[in-house]
């Protein structure tokens, strides 16, 4: 028998952590996870799936519209939130009872408190309980960040947006990411008047340039309002509630609901890290190698707590290979290449492997192919708005070396494309790949 008390206990049971939980006792490793909220994580609980489920009940705004170009007698229909809202929680509910089962069924013990880490080794329970790991992992993801503004607390992050006991009628949004562009869809859609705020110039730091712009140009067609380079000064609470957001510079705007969407920080405050010697960088995320182990040679992490991509299939992978490396005698690392992403936002985007800036530095000389185009649902719709393709491929080898696309079902097209980006496949392939006509899918391999 084992001088701990576990071979290996987790602490988060998010997507990482999960999946580390399944795997390692699959490999025959006595098992522990404590998790402080509810078993699912960020993505689960209040992130990607839950999200993702609101954008599905928005686009009905669009395609009720849509229907009666299409010789449906649709009559005017109302949205209730709270509807949606309620459906959406206990979908979560849902959820969070299968990844309890699948903990359950490889029998791993699930403990529901809060755990810190006392050393190498150990592990302290909220209740006071003290427990010993040959191997600690920390799965603890990430948390929404807070501008240091008077007034702050007056506001939502999108851990709250899912509880609202009401649509807003005026919303106002901080932030350019994938969360703030997503939200501002989603609440433009529902009838909210939508207004975003950027401290910067720039909307999606990192995606394609020609995309980020095209959704840019049809938000605002769309009705969505922007303050870029804007700095809030306060935050004030009316007697009626309303709020009043004002900045440095221009005029104030008024509010039902404050969302700030301005970034995400490592979540180990508290967690006794430096017990243990685990060394964090100057972001608070935990330092790591290529196996997810920490300075503490018994102590790893995976997820979003450490300063790699926060992405749910990042996390799931990362837990998945750690427990194959040190309980299924399989060490492997996680490649971290052309891995696809998306905005879930009006329309959605999606992008893999390189953006034109990005290969330009880096391969010096690039071929450009692009595809500008009214997808045909749009064209009888009567809506102008236009999708954009672009293919950037490395003009010494033929290889394509990224694919960036916005418009209908873009990432569900990516996923696929991305196979050939991943597999190093030149344009001639997708030149030589027959069309499937008529859809939109088929412009990759149409490309001029």
């Amino acid at each position: 028998m084992s001088d701990y008390d576990f071979d290996l206990f987790v602490i988060g049971a998010g997507s990482g952590g999960v999946r580390a939980s399944r795997v390692a006792a699959a490999h025959g490793a006595r098992v522990a996870v404590a998790e402080e909220f509810r078993v699912g994580g960020t993505c689960v609980i209040r992130g990607c799936v839950p999200k993702k489920l609101l954008i599905y009940g928005a686009h009905f705004a669009e395609d009720l519209s849509d229907a009666r170009r299409f010789g449906w007698n649709v009559p005017d229909c109302g949205f209730e939130w709270t509807t949606l809202r309620d459906n959406v929680l206990g979908e979560v509910d849902r959820l969070e009872g299968l990844y309890k089962n699948t903990l359950d069924s490889h029998k791993v013990e699930m403990i529901p408190e809060r755990a810190t880490i006392t050393g190498p080794h150990g592990v302290r329970l909220a209740s006071g309980r003290e427990v010993s790991a040959k191997y600690i992992l920390v799965a603890t993801g990430a948390w929404p960040v807070i501008p240091d503004t008077p007034g702050a607390e007056h506001g939502i992050t999108s851990n709250e947006v899912f509880h609202l006991d009401r649509c807003p009628g005026r919303i106002v949004i901080v932030g350019g990411g994938y969360i703030a562009n997503e939200f501002a869809g989603i609440f433009h859609q529902f009838g909210s008047h939508v207004t975003m705020v950027n401290r910067t110039g720039t909307l999606l730091r990192g995606y394609e340039e020609a995309v980020r712009d095209r959704l840019l140009q049809i938000s605002i067609t769309k009705g969505i309002n922007f303050r870029f380079n804007a700095v809030m000064e306060k935050i004030e609470k009316n007697e009626d509630g309303t709020l009043c957001v004002r900045f440095a510079d221009g005029d104030p705007v008024a509010c039902d609901t404050l969302l700030f969407a301005t970034g995400r920080r490592p979540h180990v405050e508290g967690l006794g890290l430096e017990s243990a010697g685990v060394e964090v960088n100057d972001k608070g995320a935990i330092k790591v190698d290529d196996y997810s182990r920490t300075s503490c040679e018994s102590i790893y992490a995976v997820g979003d707590v450490t300063d790699r991509v926060q992405l749910t299939p990042v996390a799931i992978r990362e837990g998945h290979a750690f427990a194959d490396t040190v309980f299924g005698g399989n060490p492997r690392m996680v490649d971290y290449s052309c891995i696809p992403s998306a905005v879930f936002s009006h329309p959605p985007l999606a992008g893999v492997g390189m953006t034109e800036a990005q290969a330009r530095n880096k391969l010096g000389t690039v071929k450009i192919y692009t595809s500008d185009f009214r997808p045909m649902k749009n064209v009888l719709a009567g809506r102008e708005e236009r999708a954009l393709y672009k293919m950037v491929v490395d003009a010494t080898t033929d290889r394509v070396v990224g694919l960036h696309m916005i418009g209908p079902d873009a990432p569900e097209i990516l996923q696929a494309a991305a196979v050939a980006v991943k597999a190093g496949l030149t344009k001639q392939d997708f030149d030589d790949t027959v069309a499937l006509h008529p859809s939109m899918a088929e412009e990759l391999v149409l490309l001029k």
